[in-house]
């Protein structure tokens, strides 16, 4: 029985000291690549990648698809994100599924990014369910279904993920998927917008443009708009002029320095 637990007692010992062995060689990597030193980090992730560590990797995956520390090769990319995905680990689902999705290292096919998309999407991926919601939008891989692409984009959105917000607002806005509502749009749209995306400021500018959903306010159309137009937004700087050329000089100061408090403050208190 003494000589049970002492063989017990080694083995639970190797084992956890093989663990924090491998995550000290993996945090060794991560900080190295972390600081641009690829080539550490390669040094310390390779091996582990090849004892199959799905986080090594994943990370190993994402470094030959963007040609950090090697030259860029998708076909390794995927190699590296396959055996990732194989093991579960959610974001090389995803990354996977991106690269089926767009024909990169792998013949484009739709139904194996959904796929892909899908096993990420149900652990809770925001990412993989926002990817899913779009493949059932645009009907890719999939039977088109504006409720499940709803469905999808509704999960990602509440995880707070920008991208999906504002897909989710595009929904409402139009009546796909589900009934139109311009003040749930409004409501989507800001929570994007408050997190910078050009895009939703924009749409969320042309709410108060025209008041949909919202009361008609060109102030605040055009606070979003010069928001959007700051993040990159051509179209948004026209639609600011635009909308400023019927106001008065005071009101378009006012506005101005509504979207400078909110750039200033981190888009609190918009």
């Amino acid at each position: 029985m003494r000589i049970s637990r002492i063989i017990i007692g080694l083995t639970l010992s190797l084992l956890l000291g093989s663990s924090v062995a491998i995550a000290a060689d993996f945090g060794k990597g991560l900080e190295a690549k972390n600081s641009g030193d690829f080539k550490t980090a390669l040094a310390e992730w390779i091996p582990l990648a090849e004892q199959g560590n799905a986080m090594a990797q994943f990370n190993l995956g994402h470094m030959y698809a963007n040609g950090y520390g090697v030259p860029e090769n998708d076909k390794t990319a995927v190699k590296w994100y396959t055996l990732a995905a194989e093991q579960g680990f959610a974001i090389a689902q995803r990354n996977l599924g991106d690269m089926y999705a767009n024909g990169r290292g792998v013949p484009e096919n739709d139904k194996t990014a959904v796929k892909w998309y899908t096993l990420a999407a149900d652990q809770g991926y925001a990412k993989g369910q926002y990817n899913l919601g779009t493949m059932y939008a645009n009907g890719r891989g999939v039977p088109e279904n504006h409720k499940t692409a709803v469905k999808w984009y509704t999960l990602a959105a509440e995880q707070g993920y920008a991208r999906a917000q504002f897909n989710l607002g595009t929904m409402y806005a139009n009546g796909r998927g589900v009934p139109e509502n311009d003040k749930t749009a409004v409501k989507w749209f800001t929570l994007a917008a408050e997190q910078g995306y050009a895009t939703a400021q924009r749409y969320l500018g042309a709410m108060y443009d025209f008041g949909d959903g919202v009361p008609q306010n060109d102030k605040t159309a055009v606070k979003w708009y010069t928001l959007a137009s700051y993040n990159g937004s051509e179209v948004a700087r026209e639609n600011k002029d635009a909308v400023a050329k019927q106001m008065t000089p005071a009101d378009i100061s006012a506005a101005q320095d509504m979207s400078s408090r909110c750039l200033e403050n981190n888009y609190r208190d918009c």
